[in-house]
Parts: structure tokens; sequence; C-alpha cells
């Protein structure tokens, strides 16, 4: 029986040694987000472009007051996002629905984010609505190396005609020092239905793998974000069948890809935008197998999320719970986007204190 004490003492010292040692672990924490800003227009027509069919241009009055206005909002909402853990905004974020590189200017120059210091990467792009993707990043936390845009072909299935639509931007850089690649992605949207419209976002994901694969043939550990609104949820075919998005962790393969937003869709019931009294979860951020591994060395996924705080909720009436959008029936409801935010948290492991570190939990 002493000897049995004995043991079951030093098992109880080892754990509780392990356990003291996790504790002590420290980690840097990133944010890396997306946003649709739902139609972030400047107020300048431009005759080279359809914006004015954009909500802004088609109002009659105070055209400038409400930009401004939207601006503000959209920073408020960016500046906030990932600061419960990371103490800081995103280290890089993903945006679409932008007219031009100009209202990014205005949107990174905004009070709440000038201290951020964020640069801008936008290419003009072919759609009809005059509608891009961009990547904004804190210049002191990511090195951008090399960027390109590539166009989506993609034709009518009745007129045979092709359909102008967003390019996918993908940006490779270092994220204090560790090299990730980022596609930004605003697939086609579900005009004429889900059905009808379905092959041009499953195009959209193959235009996707084709990046994807190209950078894995270069380096086949590569730390790959892919994150957008698709306009498809984490089930349809697009992500499912053609990405071979993974619902959990343990079952990705080499050179595959996770979605953490499929178990938040099928088993949670969340969403990032509605449309008639259905929750859909557009919004999603993927990656690659190398972002899940144990060594923390370098960063790893740790976790993902939705940003939707109550100030972003409607509260009351027919919209009660959706997202709290800017424009409705042919004006500016002073709310933010028909979209919340998606994030992920990355952390990196740290051997000495700094004012950066933060606690893994």
């Amino acid at each position: 029986m002493k000897v049995l004490k004995f043991i079951l003492t030093l098992l109880v010292m080892v754990v509780v040694f392990n356990t003291q040692a996790q504790e002590e672990k420290r980690f840097k924490i990133h944010t890396v987000a997306f946003y649709n800003l739902e139609n972030l227009f400047d107020t300048i027509n431009d005759p080279m472009k359809y914006d004015e069919a954009s909500p802004i241009m088609e109002m009659k009055a105070n055209r400038s007051e409400v930009y401004k206005q939207k601006v503000k909002n959209m920073a408020r909402v960016i500046a906030n996002i990932g600061t419960d853990k990371a103490n800081n905004s995103p280290a890089v974020i993903g945006v679409c629905e932008i007219e031009n590189r100009d209202v990014l200017e205005d949107l990174v120059n905004d009070p709440l984010l000038l201290g951020k210091d964020y640069g801008i990467i936008h290419y003009d792009g072919p759609d009809a609505r005059s509608i891009d993707v961009a990547l904004l990043y804190q210049k002191a936390l990511f090195k951008p190396i090399e960027s390109s845009s590539h166009e989506l072909l993609i034709y009518d299935d009745v007129t045979r005609e092709r359909v102008y639509t967003r390019d996918q931007l993908l940006v490779s850089g270092k994220l204090d020092g560790d090299l990730i690649h980022i596609i930004v992605n605003h697939w086609p949207s579900r005009s004429g239905g889900e059905a009808r419209s379905r092959s041009k976002r499953v195009g959209a994901a193959k235009l996707n793998k084709r990046i994807i694969d190209s950078l894995q043939s270069i380096d086949p550990y590569a730390k790959i974000f892919t994150m957008g609104d698709l306009n498809d949820d984490p089930t349809n075919d697009s992500v499912k069948e053609v990405l071979k998005a993974k619902k959990e962790k343990d079952e990705v393969p080499f050179k595959g890809i996770y979605n953490p937003y499929e178990k938040m869709f099928t088993e949670k019931g969340w969403g990032t935008t509605a449309y008639r009294d259905a929750l859909s979860l557009f919004d999603q951020i993927m990656m690659t197998k190398p972002l899940l591994d144990d060594d923390y060395s370098s960063f790893r996924f740790w976790k993902a999320g939705i940003y939707n705080p109550s100030y972003m909720f409607n509260k009351r009436g027919r919209y009660k719970g959706y997202p709290l959008r800017s424009f409705a029936d042919g004006g500016f409801t002073n709310g933010f986007s028909d979209h919340f935010p998606v994030y992920v948290y990355l952390i990196k492991e740290v051997k000495e204190d700094t004012e950066e570190e933060t606690n893994k939990g």
C-alpha cells in the first residue's frame, strides 16, 4: 500500500507540474479577419463605371454626410474586431463591396484606425457594379511580398454572355516574420436563384482551388487562408465538393483545407447574414493544414468567431435579429452592414515577457 501511495503521489506531482508549465506558457495573438462593407461607395459619379446604381448615389440628398458616417461606422467595427483577445484590431483584414482605393484611403484614415497605420492592397476589377475586394494590413505587423489579381471567367447559362464579377485577390507576405498567403473572395451572388446561379460559384471555387494548388506546388506546407463572402454556406457544393473543406481538424488531409465555420453553421445554427427569415453563413475563413499543427513556435490557428456585438443587430421590427445594415428602403439607416465580420485568432508561443504577449486563455 505504501508503494502504491508513493506512485500515486508521484503521478499527482507530475500532473500538477505539467499543468503549471502549461499555465506559464504565453502566446502572441494576431487576428485575421474578413468583412463585407456593404456598398462602401463614394459620392462621385465615375462615367467609366456603373456606380450610379449604388445606394448612396440613388439618394436624393445628404450624400456627403451619409458617406462620412458610413466610413465612421465601418471604422468602428474594424477597430473593435479581435480586441477582446489580441488587444488590437486585425493585423490583416480582407474586405469586399468597396468601390475603389479612395474609399479605402478614407477608411484607414478615420481617427479610429489612423493610429494602426493600415496599408492597402487593391486592384480595380471588372465587376459590372464596380465593386471590388481588397486587403488592409497593419504595416508594423504584416509585410507584403507580392500580390496578384485573378480573373474569374464565367458565363450566363442562357445567353452564354460573360458575367463580369469580382477578381480573387492573392497576397503573400510575412505576418510577424511568418510567411502566409491570403486569398480574398467575393463569389457571384444568388441572383436568379440558388440553383440557377450555383455553377457560377462552383466556377469561383475552382479558380480558388487552382490558386491554392499553385501555392502548394511550390511549397506543400504553405500556410494559406482563403476568406470572403462566398454567397454559399459551408455545406454547399462549392465549398464541400470543390474545395473539399473539412468540418473537423483531424479529418484534414495533407494539402487539405479546414473550415471552422461549418460546425458553427450545422451544429449551432449561426450565420453572418439573413434573408427571408433564414440565416446564412456566407462569410468564411478557411485554412490549410499547416496552420493546424501543434507546434506553436510559429503562428497556428487557435479559434474562429463571428463578430456580432449587440450594436450591430436590429433590435425591433420585421428584421429583428438581422444584421443592422447601412442602406434600406432607399435611405441610410446609420447602420453597418448586412453581413457580420468573421475572424480567426492565430497564436505563437513567446519565451520572454513583452507588452505584446497575451495568455492563451
